[in-house]
C-alpha cells in the first residue's frame, strides 16, 4: 500500500545507488549522494542494499504510511518523529497504517535518506530508479515529490515482517549503527583527496593554498557540484584543454580559480584542469555541506585512499553479519 506525502519538503527525490555503465553515454551516475548511508539504511530495515529510497533536503517532509513499515533515516542533525515520538538517526522503528512520520530543518547538514522496508517501487530506467532531476527520468517522472502525492513500496521482505512483530511494543530498536554511520554532518568538515592529473598545471602557491587554506560553500551549489570560495588558485598558463572524463569527487577549476567539487549528477566530461579528486569514503561528507560553511582539504596518497576504502567495505561486511540475529 502507497505511503502519502502529506507535505514533500524544500526537495525530496527518489534515489538509490545509482546508474552505473551508461557514462559513456553521457548518463550521469547520480543516485544517494552519500551512497553509504543508503546502503546502511537499507539493511537496518530488512532490504536489500541497493533499494531505493528517499533522499531530504532541508527537511520538512511529512509522511502519512497506509500499513505497517519498518523505516530508518541516516544524514544530518535532523529533528525525526512518528507521530509525537521522537526518532533517533540510525534506529529502526515501526510505523503503523495510518501513521505519520515527520522530518523537520537541520540544526548541521542539510541532507538525510529513508529508507522504507519493501522499498519505493517506481519503474527501473537505465538499471536505477533514482530521479535525475537535470534530464527529467527516473524517480517519480523525473522530478521531486510533491505535496499530496503517492509513490509505490514493494513489499516488505521476510525479514522486515519479522522485525514487525518485534517492534509492535517497544516500536523503536535499541540498537543502530555506529554513530558516524547515521549522524552524517561534521561540525569541522574535511575532505582528504589523491591530486588531480591536471594539477601540474598549477602554479605551486595553488596546490599549497588548496592544501592549507579553508573555503567556504557557494550558495550556488546543488547535486550536480559545489561551488567553492576563497583563495583564487592559479594555473601557469592560460590554455584551453581538450574535455576529459569526469566523476563524482573531481575537483575542477574554471578561468576565475574557485574550485568546483562535482558530485553525482556532474556531467560525464569536462574541460576545466583537475586539480584534486575527493576520495570516496569522504563524498557522505560532501554530501552534506551547506552555503556558507567552511570545508578543508588534506592529502592523501592513493594507497591511503584505497585502504579507507577497503577498511569501510570490511566493516559493512562485518555489520551485514551483525543483523543477522535481530532478522531471526
Amino acid at each position: 500500500m502507497n505511503p502519502t506525502a502529506i507535505r514533500a519538503g524544500f526537495l525530496t527525490s527518489v534515489q538509490d545507488l545509482g546508474r552505473t555503465g551508461f557514462r559513456e553515454l553521457g548518463v550521469s551516475l547520480g543516485g544517494a549522494l552519500d551512497a553509504h548511508a543508503l546502503r546502511v539504511a537499507n539493511l537496518l530495515v530488512g532490504n536489500d542494499e541497493a533499494a531505493a529510497g528517499l533522499e531530504i533536503t532541508f527537511g520538512g517532509l511529512r509522511l502519512r504510511f497506509a500499513d505497517d513499515r519498518i523505516i530508518v533515516w541516516c544524514g544530518g542533525d535532523f529533528e525525526a518523529r512518528i507521530g509525537s515520538i521522537t526518532l533517533a538517526p540510525g534506529h529502526p522503528a515501526l510505523v503503523r497504517g495510518g501513521e505519520e512520520f515527520s522530518i523537520q530543518n537541520p540544526s548541521a547538514g542539510c541532507r538525510a535518506w529513508l529508507a522504507i522496508s519493501g522499498g519505493i517501487d517506481v519503474p527501473v530506467v537505465l538499471g536505477s530508479r533514482s530521479g535525475d532531476l537535470r534530464a527529467g527520468f527516473g524517480g517519480i517522472r523525473g522530478r521531486p515529490v510533491r505535496d499530496g502525492e503517492e509513490f509505490p513500496l514493494g513489499d516488505n521482505s521476510n525479514s522486515a515482517k519479522v522485525l514487525i512483530e518485534r517492534l509492535r511494543v517497544e516500536k523503536i530498536a535499541r540498537w543502530k549503527p555506529a554513530h558516524d554511520w547515521s549522524s552524517t554532518a561534521r561540525r569541522t568538515p574535511l575532505l582528504h583527496y589523491v591530486r588531480g592529473s591536471d594539477s601540474t598545471r598549477f602554479v605551486d602557491a595553488a596546490l599549497q593554498l588548496f592544501a592549507n587554506e579553508s573555503f567556504s560553500v557557494s550558495p550556488d551549489s546543488d547535486r550536480m557540484g559545489i561551488r567553492l570560495d576563497g583563495p583564487e588558485l592559479a594555473r601557469r598558463e592560460d590554455v584551453d584543454l581538450l574535455s576529459e572524463a569526469v566523476s563524482p569527487g573531481t575537483v575542477q577549476v574554471p578561468p576565475n580559480g574557485k574550485p568546483i567539487l562535482l558530485l553525482n549528477d556532474c556531467q560525464t566530461i569536462g574541460g576545466y584542469p583537475k586539480i584534486a579528486h575527493v576520495i570516496t569514503v569522504d563524498l557522505p561528507i560532501a554530501s552534506q555541506l551547506c552555503p556558507g560553511d567552511r570545508v578543508l582539504f588534506v592529502e592523501v596518497s592513493v594507497s591511503e585512499a584505497h585502504a579507507f576504502l577497503l577498511e569501510r567495505e570490511r566493516n559493512l561486511e562485518q555489520f551485514r553479519r551483525g543483523l543477522e540475529s535481530h532478522f531471526s
